[in-house]
């Protein structure tokens, strides 16, 4: 479990992603040696699972995010497995999430604009196994994104 350093280390990490180490260590009030020791027992426990770079698709031209929410015929025990696969092979599918409840599972889909859309959604969502229910969430704009929780 991390200590009371630990979280100010994870908390500098959150605050400025893109900190040096350098950096790091001194608005965390540590070494930078013990920065290092402290990073990789966290890595190793998997309290940090990965250093991720976020890429702003808009800036990229992918102007439209539609949140897919399916239901899918359990009655077909290869259903999950099958249709995972399937909408794994959609480059424009860049989140995939099972859930409980009356949702089996949502993709996250980008596409350039709504003509690009329109064929994804028709050549490619729309073919995806086992679905018995769908529904779909454009996405308008995003008020809040962000993992931290109070450490």
């Amino acid at each position: 479990m991390p200590d009371a350093t630990d979280r100010r280390i994870l908390r500098q990490m959150l605050a400025d992603p893109n900190a040096s180490n350098a950096d790091l260590s001194r608005r965390a009030g540590v070494t930078q040696a013990s920065l290092w020791r402290r990073l990789d027992k966290m890595r190793e426990t998997g309290v940090i699972a990965a250093i991720q770079s976020r890429i702003d698709w808009r800036a990229l031209g992918w102007e439209v995010e539609v949140s897919l929410r399916f239901t899918l015929d359990k009655t077909n025990p290869r259903a999950f497995d099958d249709f995972i696969a399937a909408a794994r092979e959609v480059p424009e599918v860049i989140e995939i999430q099972t859930f409980l409840g009356s949702v089996d599972l949502r993709l996250s889909v980008i596409a350039r604009d709504m003509a690009h859309w329109q064929q994804v959604y028709r050549d490619r969502i729309l073919t995806l196994p086992h679905v018995s229910d769908s529904d779909a969430l454009m996405l308008v704009s995003t008020i809040k994104d962000s993992a931290e929780l109070a450490l």
